[in-house]
């Protein structure tokens, strides 16, 4: 009998998971309905009230999005005096909502990515995972790699998809 040999383990592929850059951020989205008068209209001087009242320190160091779930016009403004008490202690604070939080978080972790050790390399993004990733995470990681590396596939290393081949 014949010794089992993993050729994908001596391929010298290297498997980036795309999940890894969800990064350790701590994330909290407000969403403005939640202070609006019968769900529908934003009543400037009970906002205020509320503004005044909301425990901000719980946001130190946090990435935080600002948005509105509800079908209805919320003035720009609101997100203006939002920003206002948050700055103070958030890391970072978008107007959208939680996709669009993880896709400014992604491209911060894919940016800071040092793709050294992968020049001239073999590269697989795994991408099957329950982890939300934004689509545009998987452009911006390949437009970082393509220069880079020796090739660049997707999936899983028993059944990819070639990408990129120099």
């Amino acid at each position: 009998m014949s010794e089992i040999v993993n050729k994908i383990a001596l391929s010298g592929l290297i498997t980036l998971d795309m999940k890894t850059f969800k990064g350790s951020q701590k994330r909290k989205v407000i969403d403005v309905k939640n202070w609006l008068f019968e769900g529908m209209v934003l009543k400037e001087k009970k906002f205020r009230e509320h503004l005044k009242t909301e425990k901000w320190e719980d946001y130190k160091d946090t990435f935080v999005s600002l948005h509105c779930s509800n079908d209805t016009i919320i003035p720009v403004w609101a997100y203006m005096l939002l920003t206002k008490y948050l700055n103070p202690y958030a890391s970072s604070i978008i107007y959208g909502n939680e996709k669009d939080l993880e896709k400014l978080i992604f491209t911060l972790n894919i940016n800071d990515f040092d793709i050294k050790p992968l020049v001239n390399k073999r590269v697989l993004l795994k991408g099957c995972t329950d982890t939300y990733i934004p689509e545009d995470s998987y452009v911006q990681l390949s437009n970082k790699l393509i220069e880079n590396v020796k090739s660049l596939m997707f999936g899983e290393a028993c059944s990819n998809v070639p990408i990129f081949k120099s």
